[in-house]
């Protein structure tokens, strides 16, 4: 049995001659590579082989079983170096016969390019570095190279093993910028796809010539060189000697959140932890919008100033300009959570109006998350809409907006990918019950008014999604007084010559019958349920969002019969 040498301790003199020696290799790199032959260049993102065959695929697993607090740190700055990494991979497509240069694609790793330490492995050991972690990816773009029968132009294996790896295997790829770097080239035009799932980095080549047939070779690791895990190693005379630290149960949350919902604000209170972060808009004194609870979380921060032009972008809007300006103002504000959201937390609590933007921008990529559903998914929202146009051609406002279909599609992706959802809207934890939590309604003030009389409030404007459609057909030869809140109206004379009378703001009939809202999207019922509290009868469709309850008459949508029917029982 052959005697393995003790290794000997890095001193500080090791990691100074180190630095100064990859400077001078780094310089050689750039004056060899002003002076090459055939230069290499950065390819671009493109669409025409996203659907051209897949000839090669490697998953690999982003996390392990932490073994301390700084050992899912590091791992955690892993995983967000490759989120920042794949922006430069993630459907590049590369001509045939150019090389593809890791460096050239993904650029220097440094902090002010949103890199953060992770593990690298540097002299035998693994120690924590601003861009460590991306060896993954390398490794993971060579293996595929392997499996699609590419040529490899450059490739340096890891000077130690890390128990696990690729290296194991012989299929690893160090990188260090930018004098160790992996290229290939394929004689035919092919596609990268490299993204992260929750728990996995996934690269793909997809491409149109014939897929590789190289063999994957495997070459288990050599005694005694495994690299040592600063972490971990025990050496206490190491001047890079970082032990790690007990784990606290759980993942740290992020809650990416808009408008203070009482729901979700009580649901923050009920699960927040310190250790959690919270991003909300702003912190306005005295407004209610933004009502999220302080003090519960050690980390809070706000974005004001996408806050501030959302406002004043939407004063004034109306119909389909006010939903494009709010969706690009909900844009705006994912960028500005997404640029103070810390790599450390792991898990997200994300507001439904920020999900695809957040999806788009990658920082889904690699976490878990859950979603507070604050209206119907796009999908079905659209097909809604979409079937009451079919219905009320007529209507100018049930077709005045349609998000992208690039929106519509990465919010589909999104929710599919969630853990939970959460939302008090009956209607829309329906859709999936088995991953929705049905959150209680809070507590409604109630209505200023006492039940009796001939008066029906309406409590919206005379809009298609509303219902005022079928409710004014309902309403036609009945002896009804129609109170109705809202001035906005499909047309100017939307309502005839029914009896119908416009409130004015803030004012409240002192005797109702009912309250009817027979519509077919909405998704804060508060009027509703202020009603019932007083003890007025609710008559409203099941897109209302409120589950069957005394005082409560549910009608389908778009149904004036039984809206009618429904009406005369109201008014005995």
């Amino acid at each position: 049995m052959v005697a393995i040498p003790q290794r000997s301790v890095p001193s500080r003199t090791d990691s100074l001659l180190f630095e100064a020696k990859a400077a001078v290799l780094r310089a050689l790199r750039l004056a060899r590579e002003a002076f090459a032959a055939e230069r290499v260049t950065r390819h671009r993102r493109a669409v025409l082989l996203a659907q051209a065959p897949v000839l090669a695929r490697v998953a690999s697993p982003l996390w392990s079983n932490f073994t301390g607090t700084k050992d899912r740190q590091l791992t955690a700055g892993k995983v967000q170096n490759l989120r920042h990494a794949l922006k430069g991979l993630d459907g590049i497509e590369v001509p045939a016969g150019e090389i593809v240069s890791f460096w050239k694609q993904v650029g220097r790793a440094s902090r002010g390019r949103g890199f953060v330490p992770g593990r690298e492995l540097r002299e035998g050991c693994l120690i924590s570095s601003v861009g460590g972690g991306l060896c993954q990816l390398s490794n993971a773009l060579y293996e595929a190279a392997l499996q699609a029968g590419f040529e490899i132009v450059e490739r340096h294996a890891h000077s130690r093993v890390v128990p696990g790896s690729r290296a194991q295997l012989g299929r690893d790829a160090t990188v260090f910028w930018n004098y160790v770097d992996f290229r290939f080239r394929s004689p035919y035009a092919f596609r990268i796809e490299a993204r992260m799932s929750r728990d996995q980095l996934e690269v793909a080549f997809r491409g149109f010539g014939p897929a590789g047939s190289a063999m994957l070779q495997e070459a288990p690791a050599l005694p005694g060189l495994e690299a040592h895990d600063c972490t971990s190693c025990g050496r206490q005379d190491c001047h890079r000697n970082n032990p790690d630290r007990a784990l606290h149960a759980g993942l740290p949350t992020a809650w990416l959140v808009d408008a203070g919902w009482p729901e979700f604000t009580a649901l923050f209170k009920a699960t927040a932890r310190k250790e959690d972060a919270l991003l909300r808009p702003a912190r306005l004194p005295g407004s209610a919008r933004y009502a999220w609870p302080t003090g519960l979380v050690d980390t809070e921060k706000s974005a004001p100033v996408a806050t501030l032009r959302r406002s004043l972008d939407l004063r004034g809007a109306s119909g389909g300009s006010l939903q494009l300006k709010t969706m690009a103002a909900d844009e705006r504000l994912a960028a500005a959570y997404a640029a103070r959201l810390p790599h450390t937390h792991i898990h997200l609590m994300v507001a439904q109006n920020l999900l695809p933007h957040l999806w788009r921008a990658g920082v889904l990529q690699g976490r878990s998350f859950d979603v507070l559903m604050e209206r119907l998914p796009l999908t079905v929202l659209q097909d809604r809409l979409d079937a009451a146009v079919r219905h009320h051609p007529e209507s100018p406002t049930l077709a005045d907006f349609r998000a992208s279909d690039a929106i519509v599609a990465a919010e589909a992706a999104a929710l599919k990918a969630a853990d939970l959802l959460f939302t008090p809207h009956a209607a829309i934890a329906a859709l999936d019950p088995r991953r929705t939590t049905l959150l209680d309604w809070a507590p409604a003030k109630p209505l200023s008014a006492r039940k009796g009389g001939r008066t029906v409030l309406f409590p919206a404007s005379a809009l298609g999604r509303k219902g005022a459609h079928a409710l004014r057909e309902a309403i036609q030869g009945l002896d009804i007084d129609l109170a109705v809140k809202g001035h906005a109206r499909d047309c100017p004379a939307f309502w005839g010559n029914l009896p119908v009378r416009l409130l004015p703001a803030g004012e409240t009939p002192a005797e109702i019958a009912a309250v009817v809202l027979p519509a077919l999207v909405e998704h804060q019922p508060r009027a509703l349920l202020a009603a019932i509290a007083a003890g007025i009868p609710v008559i409203a469709t099941p897109a209302c969002g409120l589950a069957p309850q005394p005082g409560l008459t549910l009608v389908p949508e778009d149904d004036a019969g039984a809206l009618r029917a429904a009406l005369k029982a109201a008014l005995g």
